[in-house]
């Protein structure tokens, strides 16, 4: 009895010794390779047996089947042509204002309706508002200054900065020297509505014009910016780091971990060696055995990492060959539980393995989590299922090809696909339409002359 219960305290002891361990692998295993470095470091700040040195670029050549130098070129090369940082609204106009005659007041005044603007560069506040404001700030003046400051303000880079909405930053970018000014300016303040319901027929009878002459107003309308602030202030994406490319090989292609950006991690030699030193008090060397226990698990995880997240990729793209061949709209269905199954592996390992991250591939960086789709039609394609992301492609094909002066409907494009051996229902195209942008019929009707 006693043996029986020593027993079953060892293995409760193991378990919880194990769980932390575990949970950590089931952490790291989710971290993206770009977020890999900082996980990393933050283990070293609590640990000084682990050395986590800087990835070795282009030095390191990927770690995969059959992997090239050439592939560590390539990703180095995206890597230095991510855009630079974008100049903020406050610099902008800053170096603007410094070639400008004006008054110091003007200038205070400026400054102070930019510390106003809303993210799209638009005033929100009304003049009695921003008066109040402006008084409370310590600004001298009133009516007048306010006025002529934000004259100035709507007179910089870009134009439209400081208009109250984005039909005034509209109205800002006409040239009022235009003989179209005055027709453009009633199409901006009075028919907005009419044109989003592509009612184009009553607007060109209302404005006594015929439609080829309102399409060449349109023309003009299309090349402003409903919110011209927003490109110049908006945070650059950031920067997406692939853990995985896929490159084309010797009759097929390979698959290989992005190694030249990987952080290198492994223990201390120096923190080894005083564990040996019998100098070092038992405690000492207790102690830092155990921080060298923790460093070494730490090395064997990231190498866990890397294989079990290539045996993932590596299946899911012998399965995706269509799309590396072909592109965008040839990936076929392929479910996270087939991957499991086929690998030996438990279905939330798959989910972990490929959860925020990205392959490079010759069509583009694609998210790992992207190859992994149910069937989307009902029927399929010729005996075969469809994958939701090539069936919406098809979609947007068929769409992208339909007359223009007569659009098809959502039944329409249900037979077009039934024809093409795919049987989905009306409803999944109105869906898939929807998630494309793409507007009803009535709104994408292009109306000739009449």
């Amino acid at each position: 009895m006693a043996q029986q219960s020593l027993g079953m305290h060892l293995r409760a002891d193991q378990r919880m010794l194990m769980a932390p361990r575990m949970l950590q692998s089931i952490e790291l295993l989710q971290v993206p390779v770009g977020e890999l470095e900082a996980w990393l470091s933050a283990q070293a700040e609590t640990n000084e047996a682990l050395l986590v040195e800087p990835p070795q670029g282009e030095s390191t050549p990927p770690l995969g089947r059959r992997g090239s130098r050439a592939d560590t070129d390539a990703h180095d090369e995206m890597l230095r042509n991510q855009p630079a940082r974008t100049e903020s609204l406050h610099e902008l106009v800053e170096h603007q204002l410094a070639g400008l005659e004006a008054s110091e007041t003007t200038l205070a005044w400026v400054r102070f309706l930019v510390t106003q603007l809303d993210p799209a560069g638009f005033l929100s506040g009304s003049d009695e508002q921003l008066l109040a404001a402006g008084a409370a700030a310590g600004l001298p003046g009133g009516a007048s200054e306010l006025g002529t400051a934000l004259a100035t303000l709507q007179g910089l880079e870009p134009i439209g900065l400081g208009a109250r909405d984005a039909i005034e930053a509209l109205l800002l970018q006409l040239d009022p020297d235009s003989p179209d000014y005055t027709l453009l300016c009633r199409l901006l303040e009075e028919f907005l509505e009419e044109l989003a319901k592509n009612r184009l027929p009553r607007v060109a009878r209302a404005l006594e014009l015929d439609l080829d002459d309102l399409q060449r107003l349109l023309s003009v309308l299309r090349d402003l910016d409903p919110r011209p602030v927003a490109s110049l202030v908006e945070v650059s994406a950031p920067v997406i780091v692939p853990d995985v490319m896929v490159t084309p090989g010797d009759g097929g292609f390979d698959v290989a971990l992005t190694r030249g950006v990987l952080p290198e991690v492994r223990v201390d030699p120096d923190i080894a060696e005083l564990v040996g030193d019998r100098d070092n008090s038992k405690e000492v060397r207790g102690y830092l055995r155990g921080k060298i226990d923790q460093a070494r698990w730490i090395v064997e995880a990231v190498s866990q990492r890397g294989e079990t997240l290539l045996r993932v990729a590596s299946y899911a793209f012998s399965r995706q060959h269509a799309f590396l061949r072909h592109g965008p709209g040839h990936l076929v269905p392929l479910t996270m539980m087939e991957a499991a199954e086929a690998l030996g592996l438990h279905v939330s390992t798959v989910s972990r393995a490929v959860a925020g991250k990205y392959a490079q591939t010759p069509f583009g960086i694609l998210s790992l989590r992207a190859l992994f789709q149910a069937s989307a039609s009902e029927g399929g394609r010729a005996g075969e299922a469809v994958a939701q992301d090539s069936l919406r492609e098809t979609i947007r094909e068929v769409f992208e090809r339909e007359d223009k002066t007569c659009p098809l409907s959502d039944d329409q494009v249900v037979e077009e696909l039934a024809a093409r051996g795919i049987q989905i229902a009306r409803r999944t195209v109105a869906k898939y339409r929807g998630e494309l942008g793409i507007p009803s019929s009535y709104r994408r009707k292009v109306h000739g002359a009449a």
